[in-house]
């Protein structure tokens, strides 16, 4: 009998992603490329800004390449410390928690929060990693329509659990659409759950000069509010963050598994961070400019008036937007190109995130692609034939 290959059905899944048009390739990008580029989440165009770069490489000379080990053992320096603060202030919470990645701090947050005597009510829109933190909690957990304030009211009444948590993003990253987020509060407060908030596309964006949804709708500082935050879109490094009640800071440093055991984030990172929010606190008209390419965009694409820095022109079929995303590459613009497992099966999408720095020669040959692109690009109604995993109720 003849070895058997193991990984054999790795080369049939391939081969049916392919025929379905869900293959992934990994395109580099090459410094000082000429793309206009509508597919990072450098919301705030802060990522080369010589500030920024001069507060990173302080911090990597200061502090060394990486931070040597987990928060608890080396990991933790002054640099951590100040951007805490500085983050918490800027929100208007009590304190802050940096972790090294935005993926962790939800994944720490959620696990650390919940546990089996506890109910955690997800929004079916929530990034993956708050999907991924739920099927980790060792909580029931509820997955409710997206924005259905009611179904996560209904939740929460018939709940048999000590504790409840309800997890949402303020800004949901595919249709940048906002959530409600005082009528989940109030229904929490009625409740007594906590309301878990994913402002990781609403800082830099939302709110006065840019502190983010949680602000703008005035919950900011609220005990029972925790704000998870990345710092790799509007603040132009890496890293997460959750922004809090104090207590909850300590019960996270003790028990976030995400926290305890993982490297801390490297120094340039952090003073990359803390370099981006000085200038924001500075130049808060970044935030507005933000909303104001996004509109434009949409005027380009007529696509709705859009909430945040999010513009999606759905297309339908994962080939079609593909291949509509390479045309556009082609022609000298880098969109986004969201297709299932990222989205639904059925609204494969060019995502444009807009930019505070785009000018007006950018906005020119933006118009000028998506208009000639969006043209030939048929939007359908078809669907993968892969199966994938692309919401919270699969838990």
């Amino acid at each position: 009998m003849g070895e058997r290959d193991a990984l054999s059905w790795l080369d049939d899944i391939a081969d049916a992603r392919r025929a379905a048009g869900l293959h992934r390739d990994l395109l580099a990008r090459t410094p000082g490329s000429s793309l206009v580029d509508l597919a990072s989440n450098d919301y705030l165009g802060l990522a080369r800004h010589p500030e920024v770069l001069d507060a990173a490489a302080t911090a990597l000379r200061r502090w060394g390449a990486g931070s040597t080990g987990s928060r608890l053992v080396t990991g933790t320096t002054a640099e951590h410390e100040l951007l805490e603060s500085e983050l918490a202030d800027f929100v208007g919470a009590e304190s802050g928690l940096v972790f090294a990645s935005g993926y962790a701090a939800n994944l720490g947050a959620v696990t650390a929060l919940a546990g089996r005597d506890a109910l955690v009510v997800s929004d079916a829109g929530c990034h993956a990693s708050l999907v991924d933190a739920c099927r980790l909690s060792r909580s029931r957990v509820v997955v409710t329509p997206h924005a259905d304030v009611d179904a996560v009211a209904s939740a929460l009444a018939s709940r048999t659990e000590a504790r409840a948590l309800v997890l949402t993003d303020s800004v949901f990253s595919a249709d940048g659409d906002l959530a409600p987020l005082s009528a989940l509060h109030r229904v929490c407060r009625e409740h007594g759950a906590v309301l878990l908030v994913d402002e990781a596309h609403g800082i830099g964006v939302r709110g006065e000069g840019g502190r983010g949804l949680v602000h703008e709708v005035g919950l900011a500082g609220q005990p029972d509010v925790v704000v998870t935050a990345t710092l790799s879109k509007s603040l132009a490094a890496q890293g997460g963050a959750v922004l809090a009640d104090r207590r909850v800071r300590t019960h996270l440093i003790d028990t976030a598994r995400t926290f305890i055991f993982d490297t801390g984030l490297a120094p340039a990172a952090v003073g990359a961070a803390r370099g981006a929010l000085t200038v924001l606190r500075r130049e808060p008209e970044r935030a507005a400019a933000v909303l104001d390419r996004a509109r434009d965009l949409a005027r380009v694409t007529g696509a709705a008036e859009p909430e945040s820095a999010v513009v999606s022109v759905i297309l339908g079929d994962p080939q079609v937007a593909y291949d509509a995303s390479i045309a556009c590459r082609e022609r000298g613009l880098h969109v986004g190109c969201f297709r299932p497992p990222s989205v639904p099966e059925g609204t494969s999408r060019l995502r444009l995130t807009a930019r505070a720095d785009l000018t007006a020669a950018d906005m020119a040959t933006i118009a000028s692609v998506l208009t000639e692109v969006l043209s030939s690009a048929v939007p359908t109604g078809a669907s993968s034939a892969v199966p994938t995993d692309d919401s919270a109720a699969r838990v």
